[in-house]
């Protein structure tokens, strides 16, 4: 018998060493990885089922018991509340009302360029149906972050157009609920994109380019409306 007999007729005595199928232990989280990590799923959650999902099914899901989800959220209010903080506040974007007023570049561009920004942070599946979610629930989510809105970005728009057009300043005449009307409409005209895309399950293609020509018909039509006195006996100012 040569050499090589000798090895193969050897190895098929030998008997396969034995499998190790022990898991490998579970990764050790810091208190501020696992409260991420919380806070992420309640975000994916909640944006699947509401909020009328409950935190025994989100502690399930991250394979956590829910004493220890709530040894980081006391009541499910304060973890629905985080959830707000994430992905409403934390996304807003202070930049976007110094695009606005650059005065160096035209108005038309910097609606453009401000809208197409938003609308990347807004449309997302989170975003949408959490936004969607809140009002049906009756939470508290929309009226603080349409406020957010309406005391940082609607006047400003409106009195940018105002420049631009030759008309009175906010100072010299109040902006009126019929120019917040108006900003109301481009605004959800946006927002409605994602209503489409995340809730009715309808395609929205090149959202740059639609976001650009929503912008274009509201300026189109903006000087009927933005900076133009009220009839006698319309709604006061805003």
């Amino acid at each position: 018998m040569d050499a090589t007999t000798k090895f193969v007729t050897a190895s098929r005595r030998t008997p396969p060493a034995p499998a190790h199928t022990a898991e490998a232990p579970k990764r050790r989280l810091s208190p501020a990885q696992r409260e991420e990590e919380i806070v992420r799923a309640a975000i994916g959650f909640f944006a699947e089922f509401g909020f009328e999902g409950q935190t025994r099914e989100l502690a399930r899901r991250l394979n956590v018991t829910q004493p220890l989800l709530y040894r980081y959220f006391p009541t499910k209010e304060a973890l629905v509340e985080r959830v707000y903080q994430e992905v409403f506040l934390r996304r807003w974007n202070p930049f976007w009302e110094e695009t606005i007023r650059d005065t160096s570049r035209p108005l038309r561009e910097r609606l453009v360029a401000f809208y197409t920004d938003y609308a990347s942070v807004i449309l997302t599946y989170e975003w949408v149906r959490l936004f969607m979610f809140a009002g049906l629930k009756g939470l508290d989510f929309n009226t603080r972050y349409l406020d957010l809105l309406r005391e940082r970005i609607f006047p400003l728009i409106v009195a940018q157009i105002r420049d631009e057009l030759g008309r009175p300043s906010i100072v010299e005449q109040p902006v009126s609920d019929l120019e917040i009307e108006a900003i109301w409409s481009l605004h959800a005209g946006i927002f409605y994109l994602g209503m489409r895309k995340y809730v009715y399950d309808l395609p929205v293609d090149d959202i740059a380019a639609v976001v650009a020509m929503k912008v274009r018909l509201f300026l189109d039509g903006a000087r009927a409306v933005i900076g133009v006195a009220e009839p006698s006996g319309s709604a006061g100012s805003a």
